[in-house]
């Protein structure tokens, strides 16, 4: 199984019409696809490959059509099967000094205490797709990401070979998706993921990326937390509009021993933002910040009791309606991704539990667009998986979309160019309870 020190595996499942083409085996992707995965394993990454079956799966479904006129869905199965570990040998044998010496090929035998960064996964049984081995897999190893790699850029309205006015979707719940593809699953279905499998993938409330998989530069943004091309699919459509009034009025994601609004709730919500204020006042002594997504503005309202010219920035409209009033000046409606300030404005900029609510796909911008506003110090508080207090006292919040260990926000922070991480430079609780990230403006 997986360790707690290590970052969550990501699933690769990789459609076979990449793997196999009628003009033969794709060793042109197969180079790329190598290239990738090590490159990512040499930065901490660890890897499932599920294979597809493709055109081998067609090519032998046909012939038998061919020769007897008629196959069974379980025959017609087992011939997918099989060509699917056919895929999954080559792989295994691509990345055979990397990869677990056993194919998947039975989901029930787990793997126990497994070292190796990459697993190759192949088709089970019947009435499986790959994409349904991806989410098993997702389960049973605690993945949050499952990437189907295809031979499409995106998922459409409509099927795109026969209707001409079919447009490509970027976001997607898995009750708009089921609309979309159906909930009936046959052997060798044209579908961009499994119905089947996407009926599991709701019911864990997993994230899956359909995206092409020839386009390994784009895979690697997906990776990197950049902006991408591809069709996330995911539990909730989580936007602006998700942050609705009882949000913040705390009837959802509320502590689990009552409501931010019972006596208790409002007393450890209080406790709180005055820790926080003392941590900037004490240790960073801005003469004007940004609180980056805001909410109601207690934190911002908080620091100019102290004297620091604060201001904050918040997405919901709900939120900043039930700001107190006289906070409300200091407060401005705006995007983490796209924030309405100069460079170099203010002394500090921070966020408080925002990043891990952003797709992956707005991370780097959101980094990005917080040091671009800065003109000397960064501070970002984000729930990580170490955090595990919050498991304990809080209810789940199904916003959290990017739950990541403090590795890879360490990562992203470190890569940026024009800010340094800064080690031990500011107080912080012990990281089973808080993740501190402090940077300095180049």
């Amino acid at each position: 199984m997986i360790f707690d020190n290590q970052e969550p595996p990501i699933i690769l499942s990789i459609g076979g019409s990449l793997l196999a083409t009628p003009d033969g085996i794709n060793t042109a992707f197969l180079k790329r696809l190598n290239t990738f995965v090590r490159k990512y394993i040499k930065r901490g990454k660890r890897f499932f490959l599920v294979a597809g079956g493709g055109v081998t799966a067609r090519a032998y479904r046909d012939a038998g059509k061919y020769v007897v006129g008629g196959m069974t869905s379980d025959d017609l199965d087992w011939i997918g099967i099989h060509a699917t570990r056919l895929n999954a040998h080559l792989l295994r044998t691509i990345f055979e000094d990397i990869a677990h010496p056993r194919i998947i090929e039975n989901y029930d035998k787990k793997l126990r205490d497994w070292k190796e960064p990459l697993v190759i996964g192949a088709g089970w049984k019947p009435g499986w797709s790959t994409d349904y081995d991806a989410v098993i897999l997702a389960r049973d190893y605690g993945a949050n990401l499952i990437i189907n790699m295809s031979n499409i850029d995106w998922v459409y309205n409509e099927d795109p070979r026969t209707h001409k006015d079919a447009y490509p979707i970027s976001k997607l719940t898995w009750g708009e998706f089921e609309k979309i593809v159906g909930t009936e699953w046959s052997p060798g279905i044209n579908a961009p993921f499994d119905p089947i499998a996407a009926q599991l993938a709701r019911k864990l409330r997993l994230t899956v990326i359909v995206a092409n998989g020839e386009n390994i530069e784009n895979l690697e943004k997906i990776i990197e937390g950049d902006a991408f091309d591809g069709t996330v699919v995911q539990p909730y459509r989580i936007d602006a509009s998700f942050y609705d009034r009882e949000y913040y009025v705390g009837d959802k994601g509320r502590y689990r021993f009552g409501r931010r609004t019972s006596l208790l709730g409002m007393l450890f919500s209080n406790l709180a933002i005055y820790y926080r204020a003392m941590l900037i006042n004490i240790f960073l002594k801005p003469k004007n910040c940004l609180d980056i997504g805001c909410g109601t503005g207690k934190l911002v309202a908080m620091l100019r009791k102290l004297g620091i010219d604060a201001y904050g920035v918040e997405i919901s409209d709900h939120a900043l309606e039930l700001a107190d009033k006289q906070v409300r000046p200091f407060l401005k409606k705006g995007d983490v991704i796209n924030l309405p300030y100069s460079e170099n404005e203010f002394d500090l900029v921070l966020t408080f539990d925002v990043l891990e609510h952003l797709e992956r796909g707005k991370i780097k911008k959101a980094i990005n667009e917080s040091i671009r506003v800065s003109r000397k110090f960064i501070m970002h508080k984000i729930y990580t998986k170490e955090n595990i207090w919050i498991r304990w006292f809080h209810s789940k919040d199904f916003s959290h979309l990017s739950i990541f260990g403090g590795r890879f926000w360490r990562r992203k922070f470190l890569e940026h160019p024009d800010a340094a991480l800064q080690r031990n430079s500011i107080f912080h609780l012990p990281l089973f309870m808080e993740s501190i990230f402090l940077l300095k403006k180049k």
